[in-house]
């Protein structure tokens, strides 16, 4: 049984259209829960990059990144949650561009 690998193309078209739809997000809503959401479809894109490189070179050294990048993802979400909660209790509401400064 031969087994076929996928062609390295289509998991840089995968990250790009990813990475293009996460930059979307960024660039055009003002909700704080879009806008970390988007921000992690930028690091998972960038992911799928790391991964499909390091299978395609065959090392590890690839993976090893993106484990570091997920940690960095799980970083970023529990400050980003905790901003947007304060958020919203200062402001009730999540929109970015009404929390110019955090004073009452």
């Amino acid at each position: 049984m031969v087994l076929e690998t996928v062609p390295a193309e289509y998991y840089l078209v995968l990250s790009a259209a990813v990475f293009c739809i996460g930059l979307f997000g960024i660039l055009t809503r003002r909700n704080a829960l879009v806008f970390l959401m988007s921000v992690e479809l930028l690091l998972n894109a960038a992911n799928v990059n790391l991964v499909a490189f390091a299978f395609y070179w065959g090392n590890v050294t690839g993976q090893t990144f993106a484990l570091f990048v997920i940690a960095l993802a799980a970083a970023e979400v529990a400050v980003g949650i905790g901003i947007v909660l304060v958020v919203h209790r200062n402001f009730d509401d999540v929109d970015v561009t009404n929390a110019t400064t955090l004073k009452w």
